[in-house]
């Protein structure tokens, strides 16, 4: 699998990225090169689990102000300072959509559909398409989010479990899992 590097960093970046975060820590008005640098990212995050840009947001907004204000609890575990945001922004969309009673949507380009779609079968048609979005919809939460961060957001497996608080392996098998019951679903 090809890794995105807008999630990635080599180990330069990383320390150029402590130095920012340490920088921070000491000063809240130095956060802003961090904000800069990942905001997009999280507001894309946030955004495609959610119809509604303005709640987006607002959510944006509430995962870069929990995270200033947290940023001593900070702690470097060998993954991108990113990693920690998305915690964060998984915790506030929850926190919306109890607030909000919302459902969560997914936006899938063509693009990463075709890249599952492969993996079930090989000729690409807009049946195919179609079954596998209505399959997607019928995964649990879990499960979707993991397909979406392996597939859509072309995350590590490690990355993938710092974001959700598990270990690397068990990010592994729940992905793993998670795929097994959507070719299930895929194969009806």
């Amino acid at each position: 699998m090809e890794v995105n590097p807008v999630y990635h960093q080599d180990s330069v970046r990383l320390n150029d990225e402590m130095l920012l975060i340490n920088k921070a820590k000491g000063d809240p008005e130095r956060f802003g090169p961090l904000y800069r640098k990942y905001h997009e990212q999280i507001f894309r995050y946030v955004h495609q689990r959610m119809d509604d840009e303005d709640l987006a947001f607002d959510v944006t907004s509430q995962v870069f102000m929990k995270a200033l204000i947290n940023l001593h609890k900070y702690e470097y575990r060998g993954v991108p300072f990113s990693s920690w945001l998305y915690r964060i922004a998984k915790s506030e969309l929850y926190q919306a959509f109890r607030d909000r009673k919302g459902r969560r949507t997914v936006n899938v380009e063509s693009m990463h559909l075709f890249c599952i779609i492969e993996d079930f079968e090989e000729d690409d048609n807009s049946h195919n398409r179609q079954r596998l979005f209505n399959c997607l919809s019928l995964l649990r939460e879990k499960d979707l989010q993991l397909i979406e961060m392996r597939y859509f957001e072309k995350r590590s497996y490690r990355e993938m479990g710092e974001i959700i608080e598990i270990t690397e392996n068990t990010a592994k098998v729940r992905t793993f899992r998670a795929l097994e019951r959507l070719r299930k679903l895929f194969m009806k």
